[in-house]
């Protein structure tokens, strides 16, 4: 029995101690003497929702098939174990081998939101190892980040000593590969960070210098030695269904978020929403052959026990072979018990048929997105749905039987207006209205329409890149001219409305867009006590204000002015497939109200057929 890194009695002063103890189902334990590389993998948010991740899922189970690699996991603490740590000086440990983390060659660390950054320091302060990346010895681990947010990885620049830019099933070999050469050399840790940086997707911040204009803006961005590459290419799988997956996926001892077997069908997607950061950086799409789904469904679900199996896909309704996948796994397994969860579908006839076989229809909801109420406002961000679209999927779903209907808009949308903020609550009143057609004696009650709204943020790599974003006050007045449209429908009881925190969006999009300057005020708001952002229990904006003043930086820079065309951007130095003409391009189409067709229809010149596969027309032609 391995020796716990916590005392029986700290484990008994804790909240849900089954998060930091280990030995879960196909965990994998290596003899720590006979593996060469030692790296920690860690998601940044509490053991539950990092469970749930697939990536951590793949990678753990890719690294740990070496024989030279040994993996293990570490997830945030939770606030009481994080000051019994900071009280008795106690290292932030890894699950399988409770080893501290400040031994392993590597810390892995994905980072899947703005809001887990404070999260990141967190975990680094715990692990005992130097906060700034200049301040680490031959002895400390290589912070090395990955995920979505890598995409713009400056504002936690000074803190990781690589980002990995792409997907990580392509280069981790080539890294690892590197490493035991450079051990056995004797070399310093700035050669091995030298020769990394030569890697497809390797980033090293150390290695690059950014200068500035007057106004605040970037004037370059340049690497400081000969030999290190200027342009950052992202990394893609493009032969989905050979790349390595967990057949033996880890199972949590306690709740997690998803607790089941999920099968990624395709990376990427063809809609070319104008907002959708990972529509964009995961182009282009790439489809697993239906196949070896079928199998891996059979081989996860025996291996874990979970009673429920879910698609993973950004559009699962856009999958060419989803009708034969389903019907397989309703087939298969809904007589054994198990449940099939079908996110990310669109409303027709197929799919509620489908989803009638696999849900209850009268507890579950529909969800649409349509994101935008008016139709010239889903023409500005390219959503493709039309209020007819709409409309005829809720009335297919209430014949059906369904009752409830989930709506989800985002607000402060670029060129939105009141008469935009008012159409959310128009549309969903006709949503009701169309229940209401069905004879009486059809329906099951009163239908619920719950409306949810969010404040729209600019991300990199999408068209939106240069929109600017409004004070916290704008976002709230948004919210109220929809909640007084809702109020004044005839169907105003059947209709609920929700709303996100504004705060919350401010700072999401500041350091969404922000450049390496902002690693100062993330460190003060870490020592200010800011941590598990994303949690409203614990997200406290006057830290995070106060940090902003002590350190000098202006929040307005970052999300209230529109940014100019040829404005250099904190993530240019990346070659995300997708160009930045073909950005400006969809930028003026969303201000001329003007639709792109999808990807299946045409090719739109996005840049990403030079990567030679997906579902790509130009790969085509």
């Amino acid at each position: 029995m391995k020796k716990l890194a916590l005392s029986d009695e700290i484990l008994l002063e804790i909240d849900k101690p089954a998060r930091y103890i280990g030995n879960e189902v196909n965990s994998i334990v290596k003899d720590w003497e006979k593996t060469d590389i030692h790296f920690a993998m860690c998601f940044p948010d509490v053991y539950e929702i990092g469970m749930s991740h697939l990536g951590i899922q793949i990678l753990y189970d890719m690294f740990n098939k070496r024989e030279d690699v040994c993996c293990e996991r570490v997830y945030s603490p939770w606030p009481d174990l994080h000051k019994i740590m900071k009280e008795h000086k106690l290292p932030l440990f890894a699950l399988e081998s409770q080893k501290p983390v400040k031994d392993f060659d590597f810390l892995g660390i994905t980072i899947q939101y703005e809001m887990c950054y404070t999260n990141i320091l967190q975990v680094i302060d715990l692990a005992q190892i130097p906060m700034l990346a200049t301040e680490r010895s031959i002895d400390d681990p290589f912070i090395i980040g990955g995920g979505p947010c890598a995409y713009n990885p400056e504002p936690l620049a000074d803190f990781f000593d690589m980002f990995y830019i792409g997907e990580g099933e392509i280069s981790y070999n080539a890294l690892f590969d590197l490493y035991k050469e450079w051990k056995s050399s004797k070399k310093s840790r700035e050669e091995f960070l030298k020769q990394a940086a030569k890697i497809p997707g390797i980033y090293v911040p150390s290695l690059y210098k950014v200068t500035y204009n007057e106004d605040g803006t970037i004037q370059a961005f340049t690497p400081i030695e000969d030999g290190i590459p200027a342009k950052i290419e992202k990394q893609l799988v493009m032969d989905m269904t050979s790349s390595p997956y967990p057949e033996k996926p880890l199972v949590p001892f306690i709740k997690a978020t998803q607790d089941r077997v999920v099968l990624e069908i395709q990376r990427g997607c063809i809609r070319g929403c104008r907002f959708c950061q990972a529509g964009m950086i995961y182009r282009p799409t790439r489809e697993k052959d239906v196949e070896v789904l079928k199998q891996y469904a059979y081989n996860m679900l025996k291996n874990t026990g979970h009673e429920e199996i879910s698609l993973s896909s950004l559009s699962s309704s856009d999958y060419s072979e989803l009708k034969e996948l389903v019907t397989y796994l309703i087939d298969e397994f809904k007589g054994n018990g198990v449940n099939i969860s079908l996110p990310s579908l669109r409303i027709d006839a197929f799919s509620l048929d489908v989803m009638s076989k696999v849900q209850d229809i009268r507890k579950s909801s529909l969800t649409f997105a349509p994101e935008a109420g008016s139709q010239r406002l889903r023409d500005v961000i390219n959503k493709g749905l039309t209020e007819e679209v709409i409309l005829q999927g809720a009335g297919e779903a209430f014949e059906g039987g369904w009752q409830k209907v989930k709506l989800y808009f985002m607000l402060g949308l670029p060129t939105e207006t009141v008469e935009d903020q008012e159409a959310i609550a128009d549309l969903a009143n006709k949503i009701a209205v169309r229940y209401y057609e069905i004879p009486k004696e059809q329906r099951k009650g009163k239908c619920q329409i719950t409306i949810s709204t969010s404040f729209f943020v600019p991300k990199p790599f999408t068209p939106f890149q240069w929109a600017k974003m409004y004070p916290k006050e704008h976002y709230l007045e948004c919210a109220r001219t929809v909640n007084e449209a809702v109020k004044n429908q005839l169907n105003k009881k059947s209709i609920k409305y929700n709303w996100h925190e504004a705060d919350v969006t401010v700072l999401e999009g500041i350091l969404a867009r922000g450049d390496r300057r902002l690693g100062k005020a993330l460190l003060a708001a870490y020592e200010n006590g800011c941590l598990f952002d994303a949690w409203s229990d614990f997200f406290d904006n006057e830290k995070w204000m106060d940090a902003f003043a002590k350190t000098g930086i202006d929040p307005d820079f970052y999300t209230l002015r529109e940014r100019a065309l040829d404005e250099i951007f904190p993530w240019d130095f990346i070659d995300a497939g997708v160009t930045k003409d073909f950005l400006k391009r969809e930028y003026a189409n969303a201000l001329a109200e003007k639709v792109t067709p999808n990807c299946r229809m045409q090719c739109n010149g996005c840049g990403v057929g030079k990567y030679k596969g997906g579902v790509c027309v130009e790969n085509k032609n």
